[in-house]
């Protein structure tokens, strides 16, 4: 209570609604400047993230251009004019067939000597290949490479060769090259921000194509400072020394020696103005807050003075008027004292009935408890059994009393009524077909009719069909009346099937009066029992009178 006290002291509720205004803002600021925090940190995450998508999407574009090549290659490598030597026929549908693709292709002896160059007319003279140092890693390899970027002797351009190499003679391996400003088609910034750019570098650390405001021309090399952090497959590089205010993101191309990199400044909102718009604001708020919260007040202070007048006056005894207030609530809430002033005799009225209805109610409860724990007294042979047969019935009786308390006595629906005390048994629930149109029963119709489906289901959860996997149970209700009778007959019946074989009792139990004698009395109609090898059969004919609620 002194803690309560201490935070909380006596004020009027001015200063409470003042000191709310306050207690309100100053927390939001302080979310809303961890927020802004949140969102640069988010946003510099999700440009890392993408920034290395990006680079990772242009990794594959490379390695499709370089797979193709290699196909080429290897189609190439098994053409029967190359088999048997007929250099002239290759080259010439070698040279047409690649015309439009930009690409050359080069046979070379082991020595480097090219035997053939698309790039220039069959029988030209032609010297060593000029990156011996590509097709010698390749040789020894025995696989297929790409070499870093050079300058063509033929082409005089900057050039890339992938290598095939090949164990037969005299052609110990085919090249297909490509000029580096052919390769750049693919190398594109499209999606990326403003002032990004894109690269695809050797293995050597040089560019061999290049797009963007960076202008790297091909054979430049990229920048030293940075190629020693590109050690994983892929990431993002990021330093303020060497690129102030810049992302760079980098992907190996899967298969080969070579790299791809993107990279480009960081476009951020400026969050200093943010900063400036939040506090200058949040100042302002505060103090048209503040003078609200003081107007409020005054309002809300005369107004509850008033409220608070009715309701001592209603508590002495005196029927009151409602005051008129600035306030909508309170306005209702004096209409409600005024109009609870009228009523309050009436509510007594209400509550004397409801006692008199709940002692009648609980009167005939347990007079019907009594006739049942009286007859089951007379055929239990121990105390057990007594006490389990009695929990067992108020069981089923609770449930029924439990439909009808939800409902205020009112009556419930028959399909409700069937479905709780059936679907007690919910590991037999798949085992129950239940069909019938639906209609309200009255309460007592609720009870005697609970008791009923609750010692058929019982029973045969213990004996008859639900008490194996296979068994079944049908239970529906008809219309059975007879054209021209003035009375409307209901048929409901129980019939189980696929259980184990049926006997008839020996002896009648509490259970058979309660499905044949009490129910054909409490619904003055008829109950036939039929105990059938195949399972039991029991249907009563009954006034729907007794039955549906008015």
């Amino acid at each position: 209570m002194k803690i309560v006290t201490l935070f909380f002291p006596k004020a009027s509720i001015g200063t409470y609604l003042v000191a709310m205004a306050v207690a309100i803002a100053l927390p939001i600021f302080a979310f809303v400047a961890l927020l802004l925090l949140q969102l640069e940190d988010n946003q510099r995450s999700a440009l890392k993230r993408e920034t290395a998508q990006d680079a990772l999407a242009l990794s594959r574009i490379i390695d499709r251009q370089l797979q193709d090549m290699a196909t080429t290659l290897r189609l190439l490598s098994s053409s029967p004019e190359l088999e048997n030597g007929n250099f002239a026929s290759f080259h010439e549908r070698t040279e047409t067939a690649l015309r439009d693709n930009t690409l050359f292709v080069i046979a070379v002896d082991r020595t480097g000597q090219q035997l053939l160059n698309t790039r220039r007319a069959f029988g030209t003279p032609l010297g060593k290949t000029a990156n011996m140092t590509a097709l010698e890693a390749a040789m020894a390899s025995g696989r297929i490479e790409a070499s870093d970027v050079f300058r063509g002797r033929t082409s005089g351009e900057w050039v890339y060769n992938v290598t095939l190499p090949r164990k037969n003679e005299p052609v110990a391996a085919l090249i297909i090259t490509q000029n580096a400003q052919d390769l750049r088609k693919l190398v594109t910034t499209e999606g990326l921000g403003p002032g990004w750019s894109a690269a695809v570098i050797d293995e050597s650390g040089h560019v061999v194509a290049a797009t963007g405001p960076a202008n790297l021309e091909p054979g430049t090399p990229f920048d030293p400072r940075i190629l020693p952090a590109l050690t994983v497959s892929r990431g993002v590089f990021e330093d303020e020394a060497i690129l102030p205010h810049m992302l760079l993101g980098y992907a190996q191309i899967p298969g080969w020696s070579w790299k791809t990199v993107i990279w480009g400044p960081i476009a951020q909102a400026s969050i200093l103005s943010t900063w400036r718009f939040l506090i200058i604001g949040g100042v302002a708020l505060v103090l048209v807050a503040v003078l609200a919260a003081y107007a409020v007040a005054r309002q809300v202070r005369t107004t509850i003075r008033d409220i608070a007048d009715m309701a001592n006056r209603m508590g002495e005894g005196h029927i009151v008027s409602p005051v008129e207030t600035s306030v909508i609530e309170a306005n209702q809430v004096a209409i409600a004292l005024s109009n609870a002033s009228f009523d309050r005799s009436q509510t007594e009225d209400r509550l004397r009935f409801v006692m008199h209805e709940l002692v009648h109610r609980t009167k005939n409860l347990l007079t019907l408890a009594q006739a049942m724990m009286r007859q089951l007294a007379k055929q239990s042979d121990s105390v057990e059994t007594f006490r389990a047969a009695v929990a067992d019935r108020l069981e089923g009786l609770v449930r029924s009393i439990e439909l009808l308390t939800s409902e205020q006595w009112g009556g419930v629906s028959l399909r409700r009524v069937v479905d709780i005390h059936l679907h007690a048994f919910p590991q037999s629930r798949d085992q129950i077909d239940i069909s019938g149109e639906d209609f309200v029963l009255r309460p007592d119709a609720v009870q005697n009719l609970g008791l009923a489906l609750h010692e058929l289901a019982t029973n045969s959860v213990k004996y008859g069909a639900l008490s194996v996997p296979q068994g079944r149970v049908r239970f529906e209700w008809r219309d059975v009346s007879e054209a021209g009778k003035p009375d409307a007959l209901l048929r409901f019946t129980w019939e189980e099937r696929g259980g184990p074989p049926v006997t008839e009792p020996s002896r009648s139990g509490f259970g058979t009066t309660v499905i044949k004698a009490h129910a054909a009395s409490a619904f003055r109609g008829t109950v036939e029992i039929d105990f059938r090898p195949e399972g039991l059969l029991w249907v009563l004919t009954a006034q729907r009178a007794t039955l549906e609620r008015e």
